[in-house]
């Protein structure tokens, strides 16, 4: 099925049936997105033809417009403004990728050249049914409603009209035009619903996306055996001597497969400038002829294309050496191989929507539509019309802007070597320029290459960066037929060429010149639905991403190191007993009712909630953050707050990660976790070391100014009682109130003490929240594609046993500087169990601790109603005081306290807790940046709700 320039991919029989009248069609197909205009005169049955076909939703009737804007849906005088009505509404309804159904007469070519005008607009085919029915049919249906007030004339026109059309709705732009010219014709018709040929959600991969080939059959060949493929050649042997017997490199290749079912997707290409054109084409035909391959256009093949049919084209950029060597081939191959690349597609969607693969990408609008311009940006990308000073189209970089979800696949601009932008990822680089010839493995996203056995072509422009403007360039060194990369080692190919295998690159920012992938403003204005895995759909309203965006422009801590921000925590339900606020039963009742039996009780530090994020050296946090922000060069990691500020000056924060760092070696946590960072959440004691300021201003005052002045009035009041005056229920209160004042002091005063520098400073991990980092090269004999993954993981499904024990052995290898947690295990239903939770939380709050936190032993649990709370916290009665006032425990006041409501800081902990592991996986996976920092501020955003901080 032909896809030429002018045209859109679109999954019909043939180009013929595609832009023809379909004469007598019982089944009408029409692709699943698509607008359709319903053309008949007046009684022709469109309406109940839309009733039958289609749902209600999918169908915009004029007449129904006509009643909203005038209460009157035959008032013909609002028509005008019924059809902006109709236009606006079917716009939005294309925008979203939805079936639209126009339903009006559209007899006259003006009012559907405005709607093919709207399909154009949304990048999608307008496709016609026309019900031409007889007029006496039309005339007697009209004349049987009341509502018709018109006579046969009207009909008669509108026919007219009709006629006139109808061997014209292909020119206008209908890309399928389905006519019934009777009644039993319309009773019979079923509709088809048809996927376009761009459409291939329902492959999943795994897949092996090879970069520009142009025409160099022996890297290609050398780079599928790399990954693991057997050759098929024409003199029916396989190149290892498999399936198809024989031995050695016989024949011509003509086909490959893999035995673990993979499958390659060529990004376009393959034609031009190379030494082996015929090969190169006589491979990939084989292969997407028995379903080992797919591939798409690219612009030379469109070229060819364009050039072997005979039209006037420029013989340049290596069009020549195609025909050249396509001239020396039979007939019959030339003919197969003008077909091929006529049948090409613009781009690919593969697995669900998840991968998109476009020979010069496609930016988000455009996946999965069909349209000349889908096409063209496709096949040429964005240019900006200008020629830059090699006399080469300037083309906007697209890339930088690009916020989709799907991984977007794509060749065309050849770079020095490939590196992620904002989850997309040009493989092109420069085989036929002595570059190398490329290949990402997906779903792994691991690179594989081999180098280009010499210069083929001199390069017009010398390869770029990927991240820069394509009017910025980078010349390649003399190296650029062998390895470039001094984290790539060499390995010996199958005939001896050195082949470059490189781990999988991770999206970074590259220093100012390459803030791409950083949170943009127009990201986050707005209310917003963020979709988290273990949260479902998270809404952010617009006037907590305001107050965010307030606190996010304050951020002093470089926001490549944000990767992840803590969760709220929810207090249990209100505890009834007798002078208390908290107690564990209630939480443990919770959990119980929730179907959550094994808890885990974890001693609550009180410091300050702290982030660390730590690299194994300089190399990795520069490699993998982009760090440039040390004391002296690059940091080695951040220490931070819950709101994303730097815990200490950046010295004091070396010093604590080289600590940190020793202690994990020590731990053996590096070499464990094959992993080169680190994400740890912590508290950082004693709480004065970051709330110093808060407690001087705050809690010291008020304590001073009560121990100040309470003992004044107690002594006048007890003075007074003593010259007889009846002042006995003051002076109760008085004492009372000096009582829980000092109790007061004494709450806060545990928490507080001097450091200097890290002496005095502890830290407790209680929760390893992820690691990663790149595995080194593959050994060369190793398999295709061993260079390992970046082998990554989130640890928040680990239990909280295992947390703990990371703990635990990093404060062995660091007692003065690291606590360990003090924890129990409860069983939620063993009463027992329950009552010695209880006592040891009594114990904790009786030595003058704040209290603990309670959670599930199995970390990330799901009940009946979605996520489990991942964690409660339980304070002592002294130390609410702090957080409620000295004379809180006062009946008057604790009973206001009691009625206080828990359920929008339990769902607030919740959604928190679902935003904060989707940033932590995605960090992990190595997505974009951008992708990370939304859920990022998503979480500070969420923190502007209307929530009482002191819950």
């Amino acid at each position: 099925m032909t896809d030429p320039s002018a045209a859109s991919d679109a999954s019909f029989e043939t180009l013929a049936s595609a832009v023809g009248v379909v004469p007598e069609a019982r089944t009408l197909a029409i692709p699943e997105m698509c607008l359709v205009v319903l053309v008949g005169v007046s009684g022709s049955g469109k309406s109940t033809f839309a009733r039958a076909h289609f749902r209600s939703t999918q169908v915009l009737s004029s007449d129904v417009c006509r009643g909203l804007v005038a209460d009157d849906e035959n008032d013909q005088s609002a028509t005008p403004d019924a059809f902006d009505v109709l236009h606006y509404i079917a716009g939005k309804r294309l925008a979203a990728g939805r079936l639209t159904v126009v339903d009006a007469t559209n007899v006259q070519a003006k009012a559907r050249a405005s709607l093919v005008q709207v399909a154009r607009e949304h990048d999608v085919l307008p496709v016609a049914i026309v019900l031409d029915l007889p007029e006496r049919v039309c005339v007697a249906r009209n004349a049987d409603r009341a509502d018709r007030a018109f006579g046969p004339a009207v009909i008669r026109r509108q026919a007219a009209d009709l006629r006139r059309s109808l061997r014209g709705l292909a020119r206008e732009g209908f890309r399928r035009v389905h006519v019934l010219r009777s009644v039993d014709e319309v009773a019979d018709a079923t509709i088809e619903y048809t996927k376009l040929f761009t459409d291939l959600r329902h492959e999943t991969g795994p897949f092996d996306i090879i970069g520009d080939v142009h025409g160099c059959l022996d890297e290609l060949e050398q780079l599928l055996t790399r990954l693991g493929y057997h050759l098929r050649r024409d003199d029916g042997r396989d190149a290892d001597g498999g399936a198809d017997g024989g031995g050695g490199n016989g024949g011509r290749p003509v086909s490959a497969w893999h035995p673990d079912g993979r499958r390659v997707v060529f990004v376009g290409d393959l034609v031009d400038r190379g030494p082996a054109v015929p090969g190169v084409l006589r491979l990939a035909m084989g292969m997407v002829a028995e379903g080992t391959a797919f591939a798409v256009c690219g612009n030379h093949e469109n070229k060819l294309v364009r050039a072997l049919a005979g039209r006037k084209v420029t013989i340049g950029h290596g069009l020549a050496a195609s025909l050249e060597q396509l001239a020396a081939e039979p007939a019959e191959f030339q003919a197969r191989a003008t077909a091929f690349c006529q049948d090409l597609v613009s781009h690919y969607v593969f697995d669900a929507g998840r991968l998109v693969v476009a020979h010069a990408g496609l930016k988000e609008a455009y996946h999965g539509r069909a349209s000349a311009r889908v096409r063209s940006f496709a096949l040429y990308g964005d240019t900006s019309g200008e020629t830059d000073e090699y006399g080469l189209p300037v083309r906007h970089p697209w890339a930088r802007e690009y916020r989709g979800r799907a991984t977007v696949v794509h060749g065309h601009t050849p770079t020095l070597e490939p590196e992620w932008v904002n989850n997309t990822l040009c493989v092109d680089t420069g085989c036929v320029f002595g570059g190398s010839l490329t290949a990402l493995r997906y779903p792994e996203r691991e690179l594989v290459a081999v180098p280009a056995a010499r210069v083929y072509v001199e390069p017009t422009r010398p390869l770029t960066d990927p991240t820069e403007p394509s009017t910025s360039t980078i010349t390649p060194t003399a190296s650029t037929t062998a390895p470039t990369a001094s984290a790539i080692a060499p390995d010996a190919g199958p005939s001896g060429l050195a082949i470059e295998v490189s781990p999988p690159v991770t999206p970074r920012d590259r220093g100012p010149a390459g803030v791409v992938d950083l949170l943009d403003v127009t990201d986050v204005l707005g209310r917003r639905f963020l979709e988290t895995r273990h949260g479902g759909r998270v809404r952010i309203d617009e006037e907590n991403a305001l107050a965010a965006l307030e606190v996010m422009s304050r951020f002093a801590l470089d926001p490549r190191w944000l990767v992840y921000l803590p969760p709220t925590m929810s207090p249990p339900p209100t505890s009834a007993q007798s002078g208390l606020l908290e107690h564990p039963a209630e939480a443990f009742a919770a959990y119980r009712a929730d179907g959550v039996d094994r808890l885990i009780c974890q001693e609550k530090h009180m410091g300050s909630r702290a982030v660390v994020v730590l690299c194994r050296d300089a190399g990795v946090a520069a490699t993998r953050f982009g760090a440039t922000d040390g004391p002296s060069g690059a940091a080695t990691g951040a220490v931070y707050t819950r709101t994303g500020r730097p815990f200490f000056a950046p010295e004091l924060t070396e010093q604590l990660l080289a600590r940190l760092r020793t202690a994990s070696e020590r731990a053996g946590l590096w070499d464990e976790l094959a992993a080169d960072w680190l994400v740890f959440d912590a508290e950082i004691m004693p709480w004065s070391a970051k709330a110093s300021d808060l407690v001087a201003r705050q809690y010291a005052a008020a304590g001073a100014a009560a121990r100040g002045a309470l003992p004044v009035a107690l002594e006048a009041l007890t003075s007074a009682a003593g010259r007889g005056i009846d002042v006995a229920d003051l002076l109760g209160r008085t004492s009372t109130r000096l009582a829980n004042a000092e109790a007061f002091t004494d709450a806060y005063r545990r928490y507080c003490w001097p450091v200097d520098g890290l002496t005095g400073i502890r830290i407790a991990p209680f929760m390893l929240l992820a690691s990663a980092a790149k595995a080194a090269p593959a050994a060369p004999a190793a398999p295709a594609g061993a260079a390992g993954a970046t082998t990554g993981a989130t640890y928040a499904q680990r239990p909280h046993s295992w947390h703990l024990d990371v703990a635990g052995r990093l404060a062995a290898a660091d007692p003065t500087l690291i606590t360990a947690t003090r924890h129990i295990t409860v069983q939620a239903d063993d009463t027992d169990s329950v009552a010695a939770g209880v006592r040891w939380w009594e114990e904790l709050t009786g030595a003058g601790g704040e209290g603990m936190v309670v959670k599930p032993a199995d970390a990330l649990v799901r009940g009946e109603r979605g996520l489990v709370q991942p964690g409660v916290k339980v304070r002592g009665r002294e130390y609410l005081r702090i957080i409620y006032g000295p004379d809180y425990t006062e009946p008057e006041h604790l009973d206001r306290l009691r009625s206080r409501g828990l359920g929008r800081k339990r769902s607030l902990a919740l959604r928190e807790y679902a935003l904060g592991l989707e940033a932590l996986e995605r960090a992990v996976a190595g997505e974009p940046l951008w992708r990370v920092h939304e859920c990022v501020f998503a979480v500070l955003a969420l923190e502007s709700e209307p929530v009482d901080p002191r819950l």
